[in-house]
């Protein structure tokens, strides 16, 4: 059997499907006793969109995680946040931890965390 170069080895794998080429990998492992693993970004940390994401979060959840002492008072935030019916927000309370609000922008994330807590909540924004 021939030896076949570089080029020529990638030109007959190019012919392959990816079904085809997973299964030649594995035999390739097998074989060889060896793992083929995806390169990993050393000493520099997570780059590109993941990053960007994180750091530009503009959607936060708020989460009532208790109501507190004052459990008619944050039903009426609630309320207020959510323009819950009373028993939906009494419900919401004693359901705690439940999210309040959804998807909002950060300062009204922070808002409404801010009248829950002077209510005698204790709230997480996420």
């Amino acid at each position: 059997m021939a030896k076949l170069s570089q080029d020529e080895l990638l030109a007959q794998f190019e012919t392959l499907t990816l079904i085809e080429l997973s299964e030649f990998v594995k035999a390739f492992e097998e074989k060889f006793d060896v793992k083929a693993a995806a390169p990993v970004a050393i000493a520099g940390g997570p780059v590109g969109p993941a990053v960007e994401a994180a750091e530009e979060q503009d959607e936060f959840d708020v989460v009532l995680t208790g109501a507190g002492e004052k459990k008619i008072q944050v039903i009426k935030v609630v309320r207020e946040l959510t323009s819950l019916g009373l028993k939906e927000a009494k419900d919401l309370v004693d359901g705690a931890p439940k999210p309040v609000l959804e998807k909002v922008a950060k300062e009204a994330a922070e808002k409404a965390a801010e009248s829950l807590k002077a209510a005698g909540a204790s709230v997480e924004v996420k």
